[in-house]
């Protein structure tokens, strides 16, 4: 490696300033990461593969399209171990000095820096990292493993329709579980290298929110690496059933926290919410009125009617503090049943990114009806309608939105 590697790199941020090249995230390019497994055939071990430009041969402050592909092949390999390997290389990335990586699946935002870039540090190296690492720490389930990395734009969009594919194969796994059918959730604190008191607790009605592992997935972490950022957490005693808390969850969040959290709820983010990193798909946030909830992604990047773009958000929510009114979240819990619920649901947002809405539509026309509101979708505002808050107020009145008859959150016995 050109430059130096290992964990104490891990919390290092690349500010724009001190950025190369940026792909993803608010740069707008393609990005992907996938882990696959395939045929013994089709796996060359430690072949690596650059298709595209190298860093060498863009121009500084530049950005570039970028899809992280890994084939493997392993006798105890399983196709429920993939995100939990996938999900590492958000990790091994960031241990090289002047490499930044955050987001995930084809959320991505990478950079890399100006004294990487002279060091000598290009996209290739990316290659001999991810080989390297995940042999290491999975070779008990991995015997031949070979990565492509790309910045060609048309050869990502041509792998992209089987990244898409996969990730949505891997969420529909643990449909129809239930956080109440359950006696363990998992815990995940691999972004404790950005917010060092941050803890996801995943369970199969909310994802992490990273939105890249569900409860299932944590599960195979568990039991690929009892070691590793995936533990389990015994429910132990119900303190709150509406908001979400209990007995020993509590006792693992303090644990994790260092001490620094002593309660969270799972199903609020009035009260003592779950914390949130910097990897959250989308982020909920209250209304000064406290009628409502806006919900912005990480992709849209214009205004809100709260008076800030996610950006600003981001910084304000993240950090692995509880932030009253505002939570991370992965954005397939926005149509889960225990979306905030103690707060009023489904039934409280009234603004979303037209982008979102659409993706979201089918399933949040489903969970609407599941609340007896058949048209709620269509009475959620976008940025097409308005992103100012008095005109999302007189809008909201006008077409009857059904959090204008609530009562203000934190006071609501919700619809279930």
């Amino acid at each position: 490696m050109p430059v130096v590697y290992g964990p104490a790199f891990e919390g290092e941020t690349v500010r724009k300033p001190q950025t190369y090249v940026e792909c993803g995230g608010p740069a707008r390019t393609k990005a992907f990461e996938l882990v696959t497994m395939r045929d013994a055939c089709k796996v060359k071990d430690s072949q690596i593969t650059l298709i595209g430009r190298d860093v060498d041969e863009k121009q500084e402050g530049s950005t570039s399209s970028l899809g992280i592909l890994v084939e493997v092949y392993g006798k105890n390999m399983k196709k429920e171990f993939e995100p939990v390997v996938e999900r590492r290389i958000h990790q091994f990335i960031n241990y090289a000095e002047g490499a930044w990586h955050t987001g995930q699946r084809d959320l991505l935002w990478v950079r890399l820096s100006k004294n990487s870039f002279a060091n000598g540090l290009r996209f290739k190296h990316f290659g001999d990292i991810l080989y390297t690492k995940m042999k290491e720490e999975f070779g008990g389930i991995i015997s031949r493993l070979q990565v492509t990395i790309i910045t060609d734009e048309q050869e990502v969009e041509k792998h992209l329709p089987e990244a898409i594919k996969c990730y949505a194969e891997r969420d529909k796994r643990v449909a129809g579980l239930t956080d109440e059918s359950v006696n363990e959730f998992y815990s995940c604190t691999l972004c404790q290298s950005f917010a060092p008191n941050h803890v996801c607790i995943i369970s199969p009605q909310r994802l992490g929110l990273c939105g890249a592992l569900n409860w299932l997935d944590a599960a195979a972490g568990y039991n690929i690496d009892p070691n590793g950022p995936n533990k389990p957490v015994e429910k132990g005693d119900t303190i709150d059933e509406l908001k979400g808390q209990w007995s020993n969850v509590n006792k693992a969040v303090k644990e994790l926290t260092h001490g620094h959290i002593e309660r969270m709820n799972q199903y609020t983010m009035m009260k003592d919410p779950q914390t949130s990193c910097g990897c959250f798909e989308c982020i909920v946030a209250v209304s000064s009125d406290l009628q409502g909830v806006i919900v912005v992604n990480r992709e849209y990047t214009g205004m809100t009617p709260i008076g800030m773009k996610f950006s600003t958000l981001a910084g304000a929510v993240g950090g692995g503090n509880q932030t009253p009114g505002f939570i991370g979240i992965g954005r397939q819990f926005i149509t889960s049943k225990k979306f905030i619920r103690a707060d009023g649901g489904i039934a409280r947002i009234v603004w979303i990114p037209k982008e979102l809405k659409e993706a979201l539509r089918e399933d949040l026309e489903k969970r609407a009806k599941e609340v007896g509101l058949p048209d709620l979708v269509d009475k959620i505002a976008d940025e097409t309608i308005t992103t100012d808050a008095e005109e999302l107020a007189k809008y909201l009145a006008r077409i009857n939105h059904p959090s204008m008859i609530m009562l203000p959150m934190g006071e609501l016995e919700p619809r279930m």
